[in-house]
C-alpha cells in the first residue's frame, strides 16, 4: 500500500452555470441559490476578464459531476440538496434577498414565537 495521495482526476468545465448560481459568493455579494447578476442567459460569465479571484480560483470538480443534469435549475437544486441547503435557498428567495448583507440582517431579526431560524 502506498503513502503516495491519491489525485482526482481533473473535470471538464461544462460551463453550466451552477457555480454562479447555487453557492453564495461574498467577493460578489451574492446570496445562496439566487443567480449571479454578472451570469448571461448563455451562463457565461459579463465580467469574465474582470471577475473576482474567488471566480478565477474555482475549478471544476467532483460536485459538478455529482450534480449533472439537463437544465441549471436542476443542477442548482441537486447542488443545493447535496450539501442540505434547499430550505435556506428557499427563504432566501421567498424574502427577496437581493444580497449576502440583506441575508444576514434577516436571519438576525426576531422571529414570531422567538425562534431564529
Amino acid at each position: 500500500m502506498s503513502d503516495t495521495p491519491v489525485q482526482a482526476r481533473p473535470v471538464e468545465c461544462t460551463q453550466c452555470g451552477a457555480c454562479c448560481v447555487a453557492p453564495d459568493i461574498a467577493a460578489l455579494d451574492k446570496p445562496l441559490g439566487l443567480r449571479c447578476p454578472n451570469l448571461l442567459e448563455n451562463n457565461l460569465c459579463a465580467v469574465y476578464e474582470q471577475r473576482p479571484a474567488i471566480c478565477r480560483e474555482y475549478q471544476a470538480d467532483e460536485v459538478c459531476t455529482l450534480i449533472e443534469a439537463p437544465t441549471l435549475e436542476e443542477r442548482v437544486e441537486k447542488y443545493l440538496g447535496l450539501f442540505g441547503l434547499q430550505e435556506e435557498a428557499r427563504a432566501l428567495r421567498e424574502q427577496g434577498c437581493a444580497s449576502m448583507r440583506m441575508a444576514r440582517r434577516l436571519a438576525a431579526l426576531p422571529r414570531p414565537g422567538g425562534a431564529k431560524d
